[in-house]
């Protein structure tokens, strides 16, 4: 692998400990293991480790004091943040505090090994040119957006790197309809300084080309019939915030003119009004269109395209990204069942289903379609004949659930025990086998999984990574 340096790893989980170190035997490779945050900061001042891989979600000290502490000591180490669940939460905010990486559970061993050498090389280079730079950087809580794969990954560091303090560039995102392009952009928002200010949104592609600019710039007292008393705009309202221009592909030609004007003055006039106001609002823009070949057939301004375009970020389609289903489907259970007022689950051969499909409508058809399941299951589980318009083609059936009992009582508690020992085991098969990050994805303590597993024989060894 070309390595060379001392690696420190931090979990409480001593089967990543030994997976990882197995990973690393090389003669040249240094791989010591830490099972908490307080052993990792006293091995760390003696052993000075050159990467560091680090599990947020540790008993005892919390993983983002011992993130802190280290780059406190050393601003040029590189700390490689793992996470088992790949929330935004975690992921901006350990961008924010100086993370190099983030790395998701289960494990990528090859990913693995890519981010240990380039840290290494980085470690190596830094070294050898003594710097004493140390960046700095605060973040706190933005919008819940979910997923390991890693191209969700690569958008948690976008995010992070957008909302930097003294970042104000404008923004582009870019992706399908439902992939959640407004959430992205409310996220660089509540991860930045200026979260304390107004996001104000204005759908483009809802408000009428003769309304918008008034929508957009305000107007003054008889600007025009039934004007009424002045008003501010959106740009106005936005203040020091952020002004998001929703589906900006939509937009006229004529209004495009407009709101090339204004990013590029960053100065307006109310309608009916001689006074040139300024906007001191961010500015960011969302399409589901693909802007540069609007351009190409001359239906959007080329020169509004590229000042919108200085940071562009791609989201993911939830097609792309099919090992992110069950994180979501977790998430959107959890939130229609407290609505509903009782826990829902998701029958294993109901998510296979859900995730051979392809979600044209992505994130938001994924979440009206467990809507609607929960409304026809009129129970806690979800089964395959709930879900609304689910091809079934290509899906291997599950056996149907035996009645094996006349009696009510003793019926249901066989087919809930089968029910329980598939979910046990579709839990730790998406998990690699890794009983913890099981546990934490079934929402229950460790030690209570374990005995689920107890009850119904199931070894989490036969799932497993080969």
């Amino acid at each position: 692998m070309n390595l060379e340096g001392t690696l420190m790893v931090v979990d409480d989980d001593p089967n990543i400990l030994l997976m990882v170190k197995r990973v690393f035997e090389d003669p040249a490779v240094d791989c010591i293991t830490c099972e908490s945050g307080t052993e990792c900061l006293d091995l760390a001042g003696r052993v000075n480790p050159d990467v560091v891989f680090l599990d947020l979600a540790m008993p005892g000290l919390d993983g983002f004091e011992v993130l802190r502490e280290l780059r406190r000591r050393d601003a040029s180490l590189p700390v490689v943040i793992i996470t088992a669940f790949g929330e935004l939460d975690s992921a901006v905010r350990a961008v924010h505090e100086g993370a190099y990486d983030l790395l998701t559970k289960p494990l990528d061993l090859q990913r693995l090994r890519i981010v240990a050498r380039h840290a290494l090389a980085m470690r190596t280079m830094t070294l050898r040119l003594a710097s004493t730079e140390k960046p700095a950087g605060d973040g706190d809580k933005p919008a819940r957006i979910l997923g390991r794969h890693p191209a969700m990954v690569e958008l948690f560091k976008m995010i992070g790197a957008a909302s930097a303090p003294g970042n104000r560039s404008t923004v582009l995102v870019a992706g399908e309809t439902g992939v959640g392009k407004d959430l992205v952009a409310r996220a660089i928002h509540d991860a930045s300084p200026e979260r304390g200010e107004p996001f104000v949104t204005i759908q483009c592609a809802g408000v009428p080309e003769t309304l918008i600019e008034n929508e957009l710039f305000g107007h003054e007292r008889g600007a025009f019939t039934d004007a009424g008393p002045a008003k501010a705009g959106r740009v106005e309202t936005a203040g020091q915030g952020t002004l998001f221009l929703d589906e900006v592909g939509e937009l006229s030609p004529l209004v495009q003119t407009k709101i090339l004007r204004l990013l590029e003055t960053r100065e307006f006039e109310r309608l009916g009004g001689r006074e040139t106001r300024h906007a001191r609002c961010r500015f960011m823009a969302a399409t589901n269109k693909d802007l540069a070949v609007a351009v190409l057939q001359r239906r959007f301004r080329e020169d509004l395209f590229f000042r919108l375009k200085v940071v562009t970020i791609h989201v993911p389609p939830l097609h792309a990204r099919r090992e992110d289903i069950p994180i979501l489907v977790d998430c959107f259970l959890d939130r229609i069942g407290r609505a509903l007022g009782h826990p829902l689950f998701l029958a294993p051969s109901a998510l296979a289903l859900l995730q051979a499909y392809d979600f044209p409508g992505n994130v938001r058809e994924l979440l009206h379609m467990l809507e609607q399941a929960a409304t026809l299951a009129r129970g806690s589980v979800i089964l395959p004949e709930h879900l609304p318009d689910i091809p079934a083609a290509g899906v291997p059936a599950q056996p149907a659930l035996p009645i094996v009992s006349p009696r009510l009582d003793e019926a249901r508690r066989h087919v809930l025990e089968l029910f329980e020992k598939r979910f046990v085991e579709d839990t730790l098969r998406q998990t690699g086998g890794n009983v913890t990050a099981a546990a934490q994805r079934a929402g229950v303590h460790r030690q209570h999984f374990q005995r689920l597993m107890q009850r119904h024989a199931v070894e989490s060894r036969l799932f497993r990574d080969t």
